[in-house]
């Protein structure tokens, strides 16, 4: 595939290298129309399709069967399945999630501070580039009990191949993990539509909302742009101040880990190691995120006593060296990050600078 060269832009205190790119969109992805929703209409009923199976799980991680959904969300049923968040999140504020989105496009050139420094400027061009595609969120309360028949959505936006930007390797694995490009093309989510809606869901910019997630710099920085309409800051610590904001109370996974014995890898293998059942196709952002859910629980139990300590491990991104858990953040608290094992087989996300 042809690589389309992109404008030389500031990164830190170096600018960006393109490189495996898709077509793409010379329109600003933050312009609002309602194209969409004429055109969701004329073509009819949206997809709605679900996955449903049973997850050995349940309150304070005991072994408990039962069925749980995952339903899909497209332009034509938005609003009414963000109606039925609105109502779940008052009683399971635990929100787990994850997102799917086109891979690395651009690397950061020039010099740079840290490796640490390094990494988020990878982050912070490639969202400032890309698209989202999928976003997953599970619900469940304080013990891990979810809600009954529906605990997670998929969200699945507006995706151009032939107009948007993508690593093609990235496309070639969600496309093999089940993702119909075509369908995000005619029936996905405009993102501004979806932003309107999250920011008065009161799942956002909301202290009572604690955020699981597995090393999720990334998927934290789709979501701000897509909350805020605007590129990431260039500065870490701005990033963070802004993860504070809108997500007060995170905890990521992968940091966990650092603190139990014997766990490694990316989450499909620490939850085959959990002995926990995935429910839908891996690589999609809703399967991602109720395993994400499932799998937090049972490592606050088996491995903190189902007690974390927050000043220890809330508000920490694996791979990031900003924090908001306390100030100023601790020195060496988030070692080299890879974007790889948070997907188990996706591409690398950075690479630390030359020496």
């Amino acid at each position: 595939m042809a690589s389309s060269m992109m404008p030389n832009q500031s990164s830190g205190s170096g600018g960006f290298l393109p490189h495996m790119l898709g077509p793409q969109t010379h329109h600003s992805m933050h312009s609002h129309t309602s194209h969409h929703a004429a055109q969701s209409q004329a073509l009819g009923q949206v997809p709605h399709l679900s996955h449903t199976a049973t997850l050995q799980t349940g309150v304070g991680g005991q072994a408990q069967a039962s069925q749980y959904e995952i339903r899909e969300v497209w332009a034509g049923n938005l609003e009414e399945e963000m109606t039925h968040m609105r109502e779940l999140v008052q009683h399971y504020n635990y929100v787990a999630m994850d997102t799917e989105f086109p891979g690395v496009v651009a690397r950061p050139i020039g010099s740079f501070r840290s490796t640490a420094d390094y990494h988020y400027q990878t982050l912070r061009c490639n969202v400032d580039l890309l698209k989202i595609i999928q976003l997953g969120l599970t619900f469940s309360d304080s013990e891990g009990g979810f809600p009954p028949l529906c605990c997670t959505w998929q969200f699945n936006f507006r995706f151009n191949l032939n107009e948007d930007m993508y690593a093609q390797d990235s496309i070639d694995l969600l496309t093999r993990s089940g993702i119909e490009f075509k369908k995000n093309e005619d029936y996905g989510i405009d993102v501004n539509e979806f932003a309107e809606l999250l920011m008065t869901s009161g799942i956002v910019l909301n202290s009572h909302i604690k955020w699981i997630s597995f090393h999720s710099g990334y998927d934290f920085g789709y979501l701000l742009k897509l909350l805020t309409c605007t590129p990431l800051p260039a500065e870490e610590s701005d990033f963070f101040e802004l993860v504070r904001l809108y997500f007060p109370c995170v905890y990521d996974i992968k940091y966990l880990m650092k603190s139990c014995k014997n766990l490694k890898g990316g989450l499909n293998d620490l939850a085959d190691g959990l002995e926990i059942q995935r429910i839908g196709p891996q690589h999609q952002a809703g399967s991602d995120s109720l395993l994400t859910s499932a799998t937090f629980f049972k490592m606050r139990k088996m491995f903190f006593e189902n007690q974390l300590d927050d000043q220890k491990y809330m508000g920490i991104l694996y791979g990031l060296t900003s924090s908001y858990a306390q100030d100023p953040p601790r020195p060496g608290a988030l070692p080299n990050g890879d974007k790889a094992d948070k997907k188990d087989a996706t591409p690398s996300s950075a690479t630390p600078p030359p020496s």
